[in-house]
């Protein structure tokens, strides 16, 4: 799942490095003497699933204490970047955002759990087809294991549409027709069609990828950021801005929560699990207003998700292992998650289960898991690279330069291809 990160904590706050250091190094202690202790190391709100799950660890463990240290999300993985840098202050189960998947798995500090005596890829058929692919780096390691996945989806206001006179298909038929809704919201409500352009850009990004083709490179490593693909999702991001169909506001800000509080942003592309964030604190009075449904143009995307790693320095390697498989290969564990946190189980089995088949009040009692749980079974299997999150921040600055300076669509990509590769021979 995405984090739930304090909206006042924006990405322009970030702890100083040395304050980072200080945190890990006071909540994860040196780990050699607490041979009866396993650590976890979490963010927020995937922290909660591992409080939730702390009753039935210490039926099964009861004489390994379990102590949950989580930081802000951005926070957690600088800090889990230096520990494996210093080898000091690491926890015995290292939690990862997709976002970060990719750097963590190529770092060499992790054990691959497909190897004894982990051997999880005998797991691998009891997962969501595509969700391991991500946790596998160039070498063919297993770095990770999933415990939830982010279906890709449309949220819209119902009310919204509805007041506009536009159909569900109109916002899902192709991604001409969506702006085209767009425009008709905006005339008939004032709201606006989406939070950002970027949110266009992004989920683009992802279209018409088979199983094995990454985002930003290919199997070689080969950068791909001037193909087809991301002419079109700059073009239609360029285009939603001309048209004034965003409000200009970035995701997990104070102003996109109100945008969607105050009724000012009609649909929302994300993962399925921002369904329980914006019924749990970010706008639980629109209970009942808004649907969800398939991501326009028939695009089946991944949007997030989450791992569990073990450090090859952890203390506790046998009992870390034990917590991964009751985190995410355990169905009861995986449903409690759900209910809890509202994430989307990787596990097949959690999938099957009859509370797929309940309607969600917040969606005006759709039972749009059987939708989510669909779309993950379309979504193609995409590998990560280390240089994923070097590549979208070069992508998402070169998309603003389009926006706001009028560059160039071709000029910017050949300008993010240059600038990744440069930065990918580097390091």
């Amino acid at each position: 799942m995405a984090p739930a990160p304090d909206l006042l904590q924006s990405k322009r706050l970030r702890k100083p490095l040395v304050l980072l250091l200080m945190l890990a190094s006071a909540a994860l202690p040196a780990l050699a003497q607490q041979s009866s202790r396993l650590i976890v190391a979490t963010f927020p709100d995937l922290d909660r699933a591992a409080k939730a799950a702390a009753g039935r660890w210490a039926q099964l463990h009861p004489r390994v204490e379990l102590k949950i240290v989580s930081l802000q999300y951005a926070d957690h993985h600088t800090a889990m970047t230096t520990a494996l840098a210093t080898g000091s202050g690491l926890p015995d189960v290292m939690a990862l955002d997709f976002r970060f998947i990719g750097k963590f798995a190529a770092s060499g500090g992790l054990e691959d759990l497909a190897q004894p005596p982990f051997n999880a890829m005998a797991l691998r058929d009891q997962f969501v087809r595509y969700s391991f692919p991500q946790a596998i780096n160039a070498k063919g390691a297993l770095a990770a294991i999933p415990t939830d996945i982010g279906p890709g989806t449309l949220l819209y206001r119902k009310d919204i549409a509805d007041r506009a006179g536009v159909s569900e298909l109109e916002l899902t038929q192709s991604w001409d027709s969506y702006l085209a809704a767009g425009k008709k919201i905006k005339a008939a409500t004032g709201a606006y069609l989406m939070a950002d352009a970027s949110d266009l850009r992004d989920i683009l990004l992802r279209s018409g990828l088979k199983d094995g083709e990454g985002i930003y490179f290919d199997g070689q490593g080969k950068v791909l950021v001037e193909s087809p693909r991301f002419v079109q999702a700059f073009e239609l991001g360029r285009e939603a801005r001309r048209a004034g169909l965003d409000a200009k506001v970035a995701a997990w800000t104070n102003d996109w929560a109100a945008g969607f509080k105050q009724g000012r942003i009609a649909t929302q592309m994300m993962g399925a699990w921002l369904t329980g964030h914006l019924r749990n604190w970010l706008a639980p009075e629109t209970t009942g207003l808004w649907r969800s449904t398939t991501l326009p143009g028939g695009l089946h995307a991944s949007y997030g998700g989450s791992f569990y790693a073990i450090p090859k320095k952890a203390a506790n390697k046998q009992a870390a292992w034990d917590f991964i498989r009751l985190m995410a290969a355990d169905k009861d564990t995986q449903l409690n998650s759900l209910r809890v946190l509202d994430t989307f189980p990787a596990l097949i089995a959690a999938q099957q289960d009859p509370l797929m088949e309940e309607p969600i009040a917040f969606l005006g009692g759709q039972k749009a898991r059987l939708l989510w749980r669909d779309i993950a079974s379309k979504v193609p299997a995409v590998p990560v690279n280390k240089h994923d999150a070097t590549a979208t921040n070069i992508i998402r600055d070169e998309f603003e330069q389009v926006l706001t300076e009028g560059k160039d669509i071709a000029k910017a990509l050949k300008d993010a291809r240059v600038l990744i590769e440069h930065r990918a021979r580097r390091r």
